[in-house]
């Protein structure tokens, strides 16, 4: 059977007002079967149900924090798990979405490294994360309108199908996002960056994923990062922002002691010069085995104004869920098989 999420609006079985019902249900009520379907014919229906399936999900497990936040723990059918986050602002509702069933970028403070890498999400794989966290919250799947392509996975490493699920996301008659309000993160794939910028339907934000403005510093804590050196992600980003015009978000995880002192921030300072860019600095959050710790509050405040001194737009995104163990694959991490599949649910 064919999984109906992983096809474009506009390749929906049915024709004329009856695809228009079938998108109503799958993304505005966001029905997880065709009998929900009540008006649709018997008929239609029926076929639908031979032929598709809504759900890749066998199971579905959550984890609330203090805060709101809540994580989503996926088992996929195959047996393999993923995750997602969903963050209820007072102005807003945001999900960070994952692409991919671990990860093999393999960045030494991310638990999702540990993992290794399972497998490519599909698009509707990608897709169905939004459905399954409406449906868990209780709120219509168009309630939700800020996403990230932030969760477990290199988006630019499964790049057609995160391609395919932003298009699918942004469709008028599907999710209908807002192409501002949908953020990709790379840890920094030069090719991808470019080929991004030449998707001109789509107009989604950029973020990289830098962490370090060094190269003996950055191949430390990503040591897949000799393929794309740093020199190379900022000309990739300078390339995209001049098709673009649009500006780029460097993600920068304070790790203590490791990418954190003052003269990194000058050389930082550096890079950007000349680039619209704005620094999220993001105290690491912590898990078991890790090996490494957040940078202290002040070492943190002493990175900051040291950037802003410099004319860098800086800010500090302060972790949220740390109660439910939301970084990335922290769940799934305590799951043993999750990424190979063996025993995952």
């Amino acid at each position: 059977m064919e999984f109906l999420l992983d096809l474009h609006p506009d390749a929906y079985p049915l024709e004329g007002f009856r695809r228009r019902q079938l998108l109503e249900w799958v993304f505005v009520q966001g029905a997880g079967t065709f009998d929900a379907m009540t008006n649709l014919p018997a008929e239609a229906r029926a076929e639908l149900a031979a032929r598709y399936h809504l759900n890749p999900f066998r199971e579905i497990e959550t984890v609330r924090s203090a805060d709101s936040s809540v994580k989503y723990l996926f088992t996929l059918a195959d047996g393999r798990q993923m995750e997602a986050v969903y963050m209820p602002y007072l102005d807003r509702k945001t999900i960070c979405v994952s692409t991919m069933v671990g990860c093999p970028a393999r960045c030494a403070f991310c638990a999702t490294g540990a993992m290794g890498f399972g497998r490519n999400l599909t698009p509707g794989e990608i897709v169905a994360q939004v459905l399954a966290v409406a449906g868990g919250e209780g709120i219509a799947p168009r309630d939700i309108r800020n996403l990230v392509f932030m969760g477990m996975g290199e988006a630019m490493l499964n790049y057609a199908n995160t391609m395919q699920a932003a298009r699918i996301l942004l469709h008028p008659q599907a999710l209908g996002m807002s192409k501002r309000r949908v953020t990709l993160s790379t840890v920094g794939i030069a090719k991808g960056i470019r080929q991004l910028a030449q998707e001109d339907d789509l107009g989604i934000k950029l973020a990289i994923s830098l962490h370090a403005p060094d190269e003996a510093t950055r191949q430390r804590i990503i040591p897949t990062g000799a393929a794309n050196s740093i020199e190379e992600i900022m000309a990739a980003a300078r390339d995209y922002q001049e098709v673009t015009g649009r500006r780029i978000t460097m993600e920068y995880t304070m790790l203590r002691g490791i990418n954190d002192h003052l003269w990194q921030a000058e050389l930082l300072a550096d890079l950007l010069r000349g680039l619209v860019s704005h620094v999220n600095l993001i105290p690491m959050n912590p898990w078991d085995g890790s090996g490494f710790e957040s940078s202290t509050e002040a070492q943190i405040q002493a990175f900051y104004d040291t950037l802003q001194a410099r004319g860098v737009d800086v800010s500090v995104r302060r972790s949220r869920g740390k109660d439910a163990g939301a970084a990335c694959g922290q769940l799934a991490l305590k799951r043993p098989g999750a990424v190979s599949g063996i025993g995952a649910a």
